[in-house]
């Protein structure tokens, strides 16, 4: 799946917003001029069927010996079951802790020690969540083959963190291409990609909000 049509479907439904002149602001303070949120392919059908169709295109090319996938608890998860179903995969996920009840389960459905998994996630930024997720996997005796996710920033901290954790992940879209098709169809000034990209390769540095 071309990731210039993956962009073009999250633009189109507001599942990604570029707003560099009034920032947003993330659940961890910083101020971002772009704001994603993917569920929103979930009720989008079109778009559902592009997204569902490319995650699993990419299992089958990058990870074709997977015996299993496990969605990130809450986005992944609708995600993992429908691809589950696509290539008639077992499906579970990982929830963000342990139950506080019943069996105290952390990891959702059944997993077979030395099992391979691919781990579908929706969003990759700074990386930490979904490093906990193949890291629980991983607890429990899975053979976590890698990740496959809908959208990501690429910032170096995230990259550097897959890096460390000998994750790999393939995205269907990244924020070049999104940027590149955002720019073509107005949905931002082509002077403000230089913004985006500036906070992306470094966050912390909040001077793209004055150029």
């Amino acid at each position: 799946m071309d990731g210039k049509i993956i962009a073009k479907d999250l633009l189109s439904i507001g599942a990604v917003f570029l707003r560099p002149s009034e920032p947003f602001t993330w659940a961890s303070g910083i101020k971002s001029p772009i704001y994603c949120d993917n569920r929103l392919t979930l009720t989008a059908p079109k778009v559902r069927e592009h997204v569902e169709r490319g995650l699993s295109e990419l299992v089958k090319e990058h990870f074709p010996n997977a015996e299993a996938l496990f969605g990130t608890s809450t986005a992944g998860i609708a995600h993992a079951a429908i691809c589950g179903y696509m290539l008639e995969l077992p499906m579970g996920y990982v929830r963000g802790g342990n139950k506080d009840h019943g069996r105290g389960n952390r990891i959702e459905g059944k997993l077979e020690k030395g099992e391979n998994v691919v781990v579908v996630e929706d969003l990759i930024s700074t990386g930490g969540s979904v490093i906990e997720v193949v890291e629980a996997l991983r607890e429990e005796g899975a053979k976590v083959l890698g990740v496959v996710s809908i959208f990501t920033y690429g910032m170096a901290k995230g990259l550097e963190r897959l890096r460390e954790a000998n994750v790999e992940n393939f995205s269907l879209c990244t924020l070049d291409a999104l940027l590149d098709v955002a720019a073509k169809e107005g949905y931002i000034a082509p002077e403000d990609i230089n913004r985006v990209k500036a906070f992306r390769d470094d966050p912390s540095d909040g001077s793209w909000r004055t150029k």
